[in-house]
C-alpha cells in the first residue's frame, strides 16, 4: 500500500487545528449565551417580572394623617375629619372628557371644581386629581357601583383638615390650604407628597411654622389593577407615619372669652403666665373662619375680608405694632433709676409744659400737675416727669432697658410674623432716616411716642418681667407628642428690686388709688388686686390751632384718626400668676377703652369662669351682668354652630 505523502499529513494537521478551533469558539458562544439566559431568567428575573407587570401594578403613595393640635387642657384646636371624594388618574381614564360626562350622570360636578381638576391634570398626568370633595355617602356608593364603566375614576375616604372653634384660633393656629406653585418655588427639592394635587399644607400661623412635624411621612401601597383601570387588589402596603400632635399652651375657654370680649372691636390682647411664659390667651379681632381657606377660599369671601376697615387677617397681636403710648413710661422710669439720674422721691415741677430747644412738648393735661414724683407720675401719667428723666438719661440708656424687659426684639415663637417692633437709637436713625438724632426725639420716646413702635405680645412680656423680676419668654407650644418643651420662666434680670418695686406700687396706684388713671376699672376682690398703665398712643399730630381751640374729643374724629388704647397689668399684685395687655385701634382714651377690657380678662384667667358680682366696683355690677349674659349666650350659640359643622 502507498503511504500518504507529506504534504498530505501536513494538510490533515492543519484541518483538525482549525476544527478545534472553530469547535471551541462555537461551544464557548453556547456556553455565554446559557449564561447569558441563566442570568436574565434567574439572577434578573425579579427585576424583569417587574418590568412586565408595570401595566397592571401601579405604586401609590399614602398620604400621612397629619398631626393634631390641642390647648392646655386636651382640647382639639385642629383636628382630621373623615372627607369623601373622587378622584382621577389622566392616564387610565382615556377620553377624560367622556368619562366626566358620565360621571355627572351619576353626581352632581361643581364647575369650578371640574376647571381646577382640568388644569391640574394637564401639569401633572403622574398624580390622580380630585374631580369632586366632600361628597355625600350616596354619591360615594352610585360611583363605586358603576366603577367598570369608569375607567380611571375612584372614589376615596380621606382626611380633611377642620377647626372646630373656626375665628378663635385663626391667627394663632393659622390653616391649611393646597400646595401652590409658590410653595414648590421655595423648596429646593420638594416632598413628593407635595406633588400630589392638593394636598395641603401649613400656610400661616403654627400650622407653617411647624409644617415639618405636623406633616409625617407618606406611606406606599401596591395594587392590581385590570385593563380598565379598575384596582382589583392591593398587593403590598407600607404605612407612612403620622405627624406629630402638638399641645399648646392656651385655655380654648380664656380664648373664647377673650375674643367675645374684643368683638365689636379692632383689637389684640396677650394674656402671660408669669411663672412660666405660657401664652394662656392670643387674640386679634375680629377673626375669621380658618375652614373657609382649607379648600381654596372663595373670590367672594375674601374680598370681603379685605374690604373690611378692621382688617380681619392680619394677627394685630404679634404683627402688629403700636406707639406704646404711656405704658412705655415704666421703662423710663426704671433706666433713669437704674442709671442714677433719678431717686423714687425726687420731685418734677409740671406746668402742663416742657421747652425744649424753643419748643413746647405738652402734658395731657393742660393746667399741669404741679410736683410730681416717681409714684404721682405714674399714677396720673404726668407727661413732664418722663419728658425730664429723657433729658437725664438719654435715648440709648432708654432703649436698653426697653430690649431687657423685651421692647424691640423678636420673641422666638411658633406663629407667623412676629414683629420686632422698634426702639430707636442715635445710630439706627442716622442708618434709616439719614438724620441725626436730636433731644426732641428723646422726649418723644420717653412717653412711648415718635419712633417707638411695640407689638401686645411685647408689651405683655415687659409687664411680665416687670412684674417678676425675671426674664420671662413667651411659650406657646407646651409639648409635641407628649414630650414637655422648656418652659420660658428665665432667670433675673439683674435689676435693683427696690427699684422694680417702686415701679410696682405706682402701677398698682393706678389702678387702686381714687387718682388713679384706671380707678374706676379695678379688682375690689382684695385676693386679685392688679397693678396696671394705661396708655394712648396718638397716630395723628394736633395741630397748634387744635390745640389752642381746647381739647378734640375722640369721638368727634373720624374712627380711623382716633387715638389707639393700651392697657397693660399683672395680677394679683402680691403674687403674680397672669400678665395682660390690651390694644384697641383708634379707641381713645386707655382708660377708657382699654382698660375695663384688661380688667375682665384678667378676672376671667385668674377664677377660670365667670368672677362673681363682688369682685367689680359696685358701679359697674349692672354692666357686668348684662355683659355676662350677653357673652354666654354668645358663646353657646357659637357652640351649637359649631356642633353643627362637626
Amino acid at each position: 500500500m502507498r503511504r500518504p505523502g507529506r504534504e498530505t499529513i501536513l494538510s490533515h494537521k492543519r484541518i483538525s487545528r482549525r476544527g478545534l478551533i472553530l469547535g471551541a469558539g462555537q461551544a464557548g458562544f453556547l456556553g455565554l449565551l446559557g449564561w447569558r439566559m441563566r442570568y436574565l431568567q434567574v439572577e434578573e428575573a425579579d427585576q424583569f417580572r417587574l418590568l412586565a407587570e408595570e401595566n397592571r401594578i401601579k405604586i401609590r403613595l399614602i398620604p400621612p394623617a397629619r398631626g393634631e393640635i390641642f390647648d392646655r387642657n386636651g382640647r382639639v384646636v385642629a383636628e382630621n375629619v373623615p372627607s369623601y371624594r373622587i378622584m382621577m388618574e389622566r392616564e387610565e381614564a382615556g377620553d377624560v372628557e367622556a368619562i366626566i360626562a358620565r360621571l355627572s350622570q351619576l353626581i352632581e360636578l361643581d364647575p369650578d371644581e371640574l376647571n381646577r381638576a382640568r388644569e391640574e391634570m394637564r401639569r401633572s398626568a403622574l398624580h390622580p386629581v380630585t374631580i369632586a370633595d366632600r361628597v355625600s355617602w350616596e354619591a360615594l356608593s352610585r360611583v363605586a357601583v358603576n366603577a367598570p364603566a369608569l375607567p380611571g375614576v375612584r372614589p376615596e375616604v380621606g382626611l380633611s383638615r377642620r377647626y372646630p372653634l373656626r375665628d378663635e384660633y385663626a391667627h394663632l393656629v393659622g390653616y391649611v390650604g393646597p400646595v401652590s406653585d409658590y410653595d414648590l418655588e421655595k423648596i429646593d427639592a420638594p416632598d413628593q407628597l407635595l406633588l400630589i394635587p392638593r394636598f395641603q399644607i401649613g400656610k400661616v400661623g403654627l400650622e407653617k411654622q411647624r409644617e415639618d412635624m405636623l406633616r409625617g411621612k407618606a406611606g406606599t401601597k401596591r395594587v392590581e389593577q385590570n385593563a380598565a383601570g379598575r384596582v382589583m387588589r392591593e398587593l403590598s402596603r407600607r404605612e407612612g407615619q403620622p405627624g406629630k400632635d402638638i399641645q399648646i399652651t392656651t385655655d380654648s375657654a380664656l380664648q373664647s372669652y377673650v375674643h367675645a370680649r374684643l368683638s365689636g372691636e379692632s383689637a389684640a390682647a396677650v394674656v402671660i403666665d408669669c411663672e412660666t411664659g405660657d401664652i394662656l390667651a392670643s387674640v386679634s379681632a375680629p377673626g375669621f373662619d380658618s375652614n373657609l381657606f382649607v379648600r381654596g377660599i372663595s373670590v367672594a369671601d375674601y374680598q370681603a375680608l379685605l374690604d373690611n376697615k378692621y382688617r380681619p387677617l392680619p394677627n394685630k397681636a404679634v404683627q402688629g405694632v403700636y406707639p406704646p403710648g404711656s405704658t412705655f413710661k415704666m421703662v423710663t422710669a426704671l433706666a433713669a433709676m437704674e442709671d442714677g439720674q433719678a431717686q423714687p422721691d425726687d420731685t418734677v415741677y409740671c406746668p402742663g409744659h416742657l421747652e425744649v430747644s424753643g419748643r413746647k412738648f405738652h402734658c395731657w393735661k393742660r393746667a399741669g400737675h404741679g410736683n410730681v414724683d416717681l409714684q404721682r407720675a405714674l399714677r396720673e401719667s404726668c407727661d413732664v416727669y418722663f419728658y425730664e428723666m429723657a433729658l437725664r438719661t438719654g435715648i440709648e440708656k432708654i432703649t436698653a432697658m426697653a430690649n431687657r424687659l423685651g421692647l424691640g426684639v423678636q420673641h422666638d415663637l411658633p406663629m407667623t410674623s412676629v414683629a420686632q417692633g422698634l426702639m430707636p437709637t442715635k445710630d439706627w436713625k442716622r442708618s434709616a432716616r439719614g438724620q441725626e438724632w436730636v433731644i426732641g426725639d428723646s422726649v418723644n420716646s420717653s412717653i412711648g411716642q415718635g419712633f417707638t413702635l411695640a407689638s401686645p405680645l411685647q408689651l405683655a412680656v415687659m409687664t411680665a418681667r416687670i412684674a417678676t423680676g425675671r426674664t420671662v419668654d413667651p411659650r406657646l407650644i407646651k409639648s409635641i407628642d407628649g414630650i414637655e418643651t422648656p418652659t420660658g420662666r428665665g432667670d433675673s434680670l439683674g435689676l435693683n428690686e427696690n427699684n422694680l418695686r417702686q415701679i410696682r406700687r405706682a402701677m398698682f396706684e393706678v389702678s387702686n388709688n381714687r387718682r388713679g388713671t384706671a380707678y374706676r376699672s379695678r379688682i375690689v376682690e382684695d385676693a386679685f388686686r392688679m397693678a396696671g398703665k394705661t396708655g394712648t398712643s396718638q397716630v395723628r399730630n394736633i395741630t397748634a390751632a387744635e390745640r389752642a381751640a381746647g381739647v378734640v374729643r375722640n369721638e368727634d374724629l373720624p374712627w380711623e384718626r382716633r387715638d389707639h388704647a393700651l392697657f397693660v397689668n399683672f395680677a394679683p399684685f402680691d403674687a403674680p400668676k397672669i400678665a395682660v395687655s390690651v390694644v384697641v385701634e383708634h379707641g381713645g382714651g386707655g382708660s377708657t377703652a382699654a382698660a375695663p377690657i384688661a380688667r375682665d380678662i384678667t378676672l376671667q384667667a385668674l377664677y377660670g369662669k365667670d368672677p362673681p358680682l363682688e369682685a367689680y366696683p359696685s358701679s359697674d355690677r349692672p354692666r357686668i351682668r348684662t355683659q355676662q349674659e350677653k357673652l354666654r349666650e354668645d358663646q353657646l350659640s357659637r357652640a351649637e354652630t359649631n356642633g353643627d359643622r362637626a
